[in-house]
C-alpha cells in the first residue's frame, strides 16, 4: 500500500496538498450544523427563543451547510480533474514503456497491454485523484462528529465510537480474501485477451471460454464475501441507533441529559455512518488498486523472465 501511495504522491504532491487543505476545512465544519440544531431544539423545548433569534440561528446553520457543500463541490471537481490527468499519464507511460521494453527484447503480449491501457489505468487513475483528500474528509468528519457527541454526553459518544471498531475489524479480516479474487480475475482476463489478440479465435475458443468461466467463479466468491460483510456492518449500524435511543431516552427520563442532545446524537450517528461506510469502501478500493498497481508492474518483468499467469 505504501508503494502505491508513494507513486501517487510523486506525480501529484502539489495538487494533493491543496485537496488535503480543502478536506480539513470540510471536516472542521461537519459538527457545526449539529450544534445549531441542538441549540434550536433545546431553546424551543424550553420556550426560551423568539422569532428573530430563531431566524438568525437557522440562517447561520444554513450558511455553514452551504459553505460545506461549496467546499465539497470544489474538492470533487479538483480531484476529478486530477484523476483524469493521472489516467492520461499512466496510459502514456504504459505505451512509452512498452516500446522501450520491446526494443530491449522483452516479450509483451498485446492483450495484456490493451487491457491495462483501457480498463486498469482508468480505475487506478480515478482512485489516485482522491487518494489523500477523501480519507482526510471522512476521518476528520468522524473525529469532529464523535468528538462533538462525546463532549455533549460522553456515554452517547462512547456508543458512537464503539460502532466503528467492529466494522474495521470485520473489513480487515474479509478484504484480504477479496483481494485474492481481484488479482485472480485480472490475470485471467489478461490471459484470455492475450489469446484472442494473438491467435485465431477458433483455435483458442474453448480455452478462452474456460477462462471466462473461471472469471465468473472468482466474481461469485467476491460477491459472497462482500455481501456477507455488508450484512454484518448494517446490523452493527442498526444496533448503534437502537442503543443511542435506549441510552439517551433513559438519561432524559432520569434527568441526566436533554432532548436536544439525544436528537443531535441520533442525527450525528447517521452522519458518522456515511463516513464509516465510505472509509470501509475506500479501504477496499485502496486494497483492490494496490493489487492492480502491482499487476501493472508485472507487465514489464526484467527481460528474460516470464510473466505470471
Amino acid at each position: 500500500m505504501f508503494q502505491l501511495y508513494a507513486a501517487i504522491w510523486r506525480i501529484s504532491s502539489g495538487r494533493q496538498v491543496i485537496l488535503i487543505l480543502i478536506s480539513v476545512a470540510i471536516a472542521g465544519l461537519a459538527a457545526v450544523p449539529l450544534e445549531f440544531q441542538k441549540e434550536i431544539v433545546n431553546l424551543l423545548t424550553q420556550n426560551e427563543i423568539n422569532e428573530e433569534d430563531l431566524f438568525w440561528y437557522c440562517l447561520y446553520m444554513m450558511g455553514a451547510i452551504l459553505l460545506s457543500l461549496a467546499l465539497k463541490w470544489l474538492m470533487g471537481f479538483r480531484s476529478g480533474l486530477l484523476g483524469e490527468d493521472i489516467i492520461r499519464f499512466i496510459r502514456g507511460r504504459l505505451v512509452t514503456r512498452s516500446i522501450t521494453y520491446r526494443s530491449e527484447g522483452g516479450n509483451l503480449r498485446k492483450g495484456t497491454l490493451s487491457t491495462a491501457v483501457s480498463a486498469e489505468a482508468e480505475e487506478l487513475g480515478k482512485f489516485a485523484g482522491a487518494a489523500f483528500s477523501e480519507p482526510v474528509v471522512q476521518i476528520g468528519t468522524l473525529i469532529s462528529v464523535i468528538g462533538y457527541i462525546a463532549s455533549s454526553q460522553p456515554g452517547l459518544g462512547t456508543v458512537a465510537l464503539l460502532m466503528v471498531f467492529p466494522q474495521i475489524v470485520i473489513v480487515l479480516l474479509s478484504q484480504r480474501k477479496v483481494n485474492q479474487y481481484v488479482a485472480e480475475r485480472v490475470r485471467l482476463l489478461r490471459n484470455a485477451t492475450d489469446q484472442l489478440t494473438g491467435n485465431e479465435i477458433r483455435e483458442v475458443e474453448q480455452d478462452v471460454l474456460t477462462r471466462f468461466d473461471a472469471i465468473y467463479d472468482a466474481r461469485k466468491s467476491m460477491f459472497i464475501w462482500k455481501l456477507s460483510t455488508k450484512f454484518l456492518l448494517s446490523a452493527i449500524n442498526g444496533s448503534g441507533t437502537v442503543a443511542i435511543l435506549l441510552l439517551g431516552g433513559w438519561m432524559v427520563i432520569e434527568g441526566r441529559t436533554d432532548v436536544g442532545t439525544v436528537v443531535a446524537a441520533t442525527i450525528g450517528l447517521g452522519r458518522i455512518q456515511g463516513p464509516t461506510a465510505f472509509l470501509i469502501a475506500y479501504y477496499r478500493q485502496v486494497s483492490a488498486n494496490r493489487i492492480k498497481y502491482e499487476l501493472l508492474l508485472e507487465i514489464f518483468p526484467p527481460v528474460g523472465k516470464r510473466t505470471k499467469g
